[in-house]
């Protein structure tokens, strides 16, 4: 039987993405996510990569921040401790 994808999941049952939207909120508008998004924005428009069209993205990585594909960049899940313990994978 094939999993079901999260979006399929949050589609489904909109009490729970109502949920989930609400927490994304509240922990996107935190000092400390704001100060990274505006680090990872600084260094787009350095790079002259902000808003062109070419697909790339500043990434933190546990080798700093990297140039990535958006699509790569958005589900990542192999650079950092923190991403690989929310999914659920080795520590």
């Amino acid at each position: 039987m094939k999993k079901k994808s999260s979006a399929q999941y949050y589609k489904e049952n909109p009490e729970s993405q109502a949920k989930k939207y609400a927490y994304q909120k509240k922990y996107n508008a935190q000092p400390e996510q704001r100060a990274k998004r505006a680090e990872l924005v600084k260094v787009n428009r350095d790079k002259g990569t902000y808003g062109n069209g070419d697909g790339k993205d500043a990434s933190h990585t546990k080798n700093g921040i990297v140039m990535k594909k958006a699509s790569i960049n958005r589900g990542s899940k192999t650079d950092m401790p923190g991403d690989r313990k929310t999914r659920g994978g080795k520590k």
